[in-house]
Protein backbone atom coordinates (compact mmCIF):
# COMPACT_ATOMS: atom_id res chain seq x y z
CA UNK A 1 0.00 0.00 0.00
CA UNK A 2 1.49 3.20 -0.92
CA UNK A 3 2.57 6.18 1.42
CA UNK A 4 -0.73 8.43 2.64
CA UNK A 5 0.54 11.78 3.67
CA UNK A 6 -2.27 14.81 3.76
CA UNK A 7 -0.56 17.29 1.79
CA UNK A 8 -2.90 19.43 1.09
CA UNK A 9 -3.94 19.97 4.85
CA UNK A 10 -0.86 20.16 5.42
CA UNK A 11 -0.08 23.18 3.04
CA UNK A 12 -3.09 24.76 4.69
CA UNK A 13 -1.64 24.46 8.24
CA UNK A 14 1.95 25.92 7.27
CA UNK A 15 0.01 29.40 4.96
CA UNK A 16 -1.82 30.02 7.74
CA UNK A 17 0.90 30.34 9.66
CA UNK A 18 3.31 31.99 7.53
CA UNK A 19 0.23 34.42 6.73
CA UNK A 20 0.43 35.24 10.22
CA UNK A 21 3.95 35.87 10.47
CA UNK A 22 3.65 38.27 7.35
CA UNK A 23 5.67 41.13 8.24
CA UNK A 24 8.30 39.85 10.57
CA UNK A 25 11.64 40.81 9.80
CA UNK A 26 14.34 38.12 8.20
CA UNK A 27 13.45 34.67 8.53
CA UNK A 28 10.60 34.91 10.80
CA UNK A 29 8.38 36.07 8.21
CA UNK A 30 9.12 33.38 5.64
CA UNK A 31 10.95 30.16 7.03
CA UNK A 32 8.10 27.78 8.24
CA UNK A 33 10.31 26.45 11.70
CA UNK A 34 10.89 30.17 12.99
CA UNK A 35 7.61 31.59 11.61
CA UNK A 36 5.83 28.84 13.73
CA UNK A 37 7.86 29.70 16.85
CA UNK A 38 7.27 33.49 16.38
CA UNK A 39 3.42 33.57 15.47
CA UNK A 40 3.39 31.17 18.94
CA UNK A 41 4.82 33.35 21.04
CA UNK A 42 3.16 36.19 19.42
CA UNK A 43 -0.41 35.16 20.13
CA UNK A 44 0.33 34.14 23.91
CA UNK A 45 1.63 37.98 24.02
CA UNK A 46 -1.65 38.57 22.14
CA UNK A 47 -3.32 36.74 24.85
CA UNK A 48 -1.65 38.25 28.15
CA UNK A 49 -1.71 41.48 26.58
CA UNK A 50 -5.65 41.67 26.37
CA UNK A 51 -5.88 41.30 30.20
CA UNK A 52 -2.97 44.18 30.69
CA UNK A 53 -4.86 46.35 28.74
CA UNK A 54 -8.01 46.76 30.87
CA UNK A 55 -5.32 47.27 33.77
CA UNK A 56 -3.38 49.87 32.44
CA UNK A 57 -6.88 51.61 31.05
CA UNK A 58 -7.70 51.82 34.62
CA UNK A 59 -4.83 52.88 35.98
CA UNK A 60 -4.62 56.06 32.89
CA UNK A 61 -8.56 56.79 33.45
CA UNK A 62 -7.50 56.74 37.66
CA UNK A 63 -4.68 59.06 36.96
CA UNK A 64 -6.64 61.51 34.70
CA UNK A 65 -9.45 61.53 37.37
CA UNK A 66 -6.91 62.31 40.15
CA UNK A 67 -5.18 64.84 38.30
CA UNK A 68 -8.77 67.20 37.88
CA UNK A 69 -9.88 66.61 41.27
CA UNK A 70 -6.65 67.77 42.56
CA UNK A 71 -7.10 71.40 40.45
CA UNK A 72 -10.75 71.25 42.71
CA UNK A 73 -8.57 70.86 45.96
CA UNK A 74 -9.70 67.43 46.19
CA UNK A 75 -7.92 63.98 45.89
CA UNK A 76 -9.01 61.09 44.26
CA UNK A 77 -9.57 58.87 47.19
CA UNK A 78 -11.76 61.92 48.50
CA UNK A 79 -13.73 62.01 45.40
CA UNK A 80 -14.23 58.20 45.14
CA UNK A 81 -15.42 57.98 48.15
CA UNK A 82 -17.87 60.98 48.50
CA UNK A 83 -19.28 60.21 44.75
CA UNK A 84 -20.13 56.32 46.52
CA UNK A 85 -21.38 57.93 49.37
CA UNK A 86 -24.17 60.13 47.45
CA UNK A 87 -24.70 57.27 44.95
CA UNK A 88 -23.21 58.62 42.12
CA UNK A 89 -23.15 55.73 39.64
CA UNK A 90 -20.75 57.19 37.21
CA UNK A 91 -17.71 54.53 35.97
CA UNK A 92 -14.07 55.65 35.94
CA UNK A 93 -13.78 55.68 32.00
CA UNK A 94 -16.49 58.05 31.43
CA UNK A 95 -15.41 60.40 34.60
CA UNK A 96 -12.03 60.27 32.87
CA UNK A 97 -13.13 61.38 29.51
CA UNK A 98 -15.46 64.50 31.35
CA UNK A 99 -12.01 65.25 33.22
CA UNK A 100 -10.85 65.82 29.93
CA UNK A 101 -12.92 66.79 27.68
CA UNK A 102 -15.38 68.63 29.38
CA UNK A 103 -14.20 70.56 32.22
CA UNK A 104 -17.00 71.86 33.36
CA UNK A 105 -19.24 69.04 33.81
CA UNK A 106 -16.28 67.67 35.43
CA UNK A 107 -16.30 70.33 38.00
CA UNK A 108 -20.36 70.26 38.33
CA UNK A 109 -19.72 66.45 39.46
CA UNK A 110 -16.97 67.52 42.15
CA UNK A 111 -19.06 70.14 43.05
CA UNK A 112 -22.47 68.20 43.61
CA UNK A 113 -20.17 65.64 45.77
CA UNK A 114 -18.14 68.54 47.98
Amino acid sequence: MPRSVNAVASRARRKKVLKLAKGNFGSRGNVWTVAKNTVEKGLQYAYAHRQLKKRTFRSLWIMRINAAVRAQGMTYSQFIGKLNAKGIVLNRKVLADLAMNEPKAFEAIVNAVK
